[in-house]
């Protein structure tokens, strides 16, 4: 997700080694005689292990790679409603089928994104569902103050290619991670009441919006950057069809909890500059808060991002009824 939470460990560990099975698998997606030269794991979240690969094949092509393997649901019945209702999204949607989808249609967008190379679904191969896909250039966003306006308009426009993609029906609806089964403040709330107007405001009627094609997780940490230029937007396992406001939503909350409030706004401004003039309802900013709710005791907000949360959700209740 973002900063705020405290992951426990996935059930296969970031580095877990690839079997051979899994070598030998992804050498023959490239053809006879590929080897795999370089491995490196990387950073990511609890619910995908993802290595970074380089693969030659014998006429002396390289190709950058990434392995996306999805980390084993637990089975067993959750034991209390707050676990069941974080698990909900996952048993449901989270697949790699629906990543396979949402890349067919990126193949013609007009930012970078990863290309599929080759899936293995049922994880017949590799231990575990997984997708191999191209490795794009870059690294994770670090612009410096005098950069963030160049940052955000970037971030933005890239937005516009995104939505403008034909055959947002094909993916599944967009769906809070937060069904509001249970309406619980986080455990370090300095207040309360706030976090329950909350739940009352997103559990009212939502405003009516077309559906477009949408990442879902839209967030700094899943784009990626090189001297100053955006070079890929990556992590489609969330995209869905739905309100172009819940990919707004989602790069404001994370904005606010990295560089404030007065950032994430700014971010909102260059979107309807960019954009040619898009009315944003704060609704959906309230609705992406909240999807980081509920906790469990080894997954809670970061007790100093909350007030920052509370600050912001102040400001968009007022919104909401001012």
């Amino acid at each position: 997700m973002d900063l705020v939470t405290h992951s426990p460990a996935p059930t296969l560990p970031v580095g877990a080694p690839l079997s051979p099975t899994t070598l030998r698998w992804v050498e023959g997606c490239l053809g006879k005689g590929a080897e795999v030269r370089m491995i490196r794991p990387l950073a990511g979240g609890s619910a995908h292990a993802n290595h970074a690969l380089l693969v030659e094949t014998p006429a002396g092509s390289a190709h950058r790679l990434v392995l996306r393997r999805w980390t084993p649901r637990d089975t067993a019945p959750a034991a209390d409603p707050v676990t069941a209702a974080r698990r909900y999204y996952v048993d449901t949607e989270f697949s790699p089928e629906r990543e396979i989808a949402a890349l067919a249609l990126l193949a013609g967008c007009e930012i970078p994104t990863p290309s599929l190379v080759a899936a293995d679904p049922s994880g017949a191969y590799c231990d575990v569902p997984a997708l191999l896909i191209t490795r794009l250039v870059g690294h994770p966003p670090r612009p410096a103050p005098d950069d963030l306006p160049e940052y955000l308009i970037q971030l933005a426009a890239a937005l516009l290619a995104v939505h403008a993609l034909n055959g947002a029906s094909t993916m599944p609806p967009y769906v809070p991670y937060n069904r509001l089964d249970v309406r619980l403040p986080p455990k370090h709330a300095t207040r309360p009441g706030l976090w329950e107007r909350a739940f009352e405001a997103a559990a009212g009627t939502p405003p009516e919006a077309p559906a477009r094609f949408i990442h879902r997780d839209y967030h700094p940490d899943n784009t990626l950057w090189s001297y100053g230029k955006l070079t890929g937007v990556v992590d489609w396992s969330d995209a869905s069809s739905g309100p172009i406001a819940v990919d707004i939503a989602r790069m404001r909350r994370g904005l606010v909890l990295r560089y404030g409030r007065g950032v994430a706004d700014r971010f909102l401004a260059t979107f309807d500059q960019v954009s040619g003039g898009h009315p944003h309802h704060p609704y959906w900013d309230v609705r992406s808060v909240l999807d980081l709710l509920p906790e469990e005791d080894d997954r809670l907000l970061d007790e100093a991002k909350v007030p920052l949360l509370e600050d912001y959700l102040a400001g968009l209740l007022a919104g909401l009824t001012g």
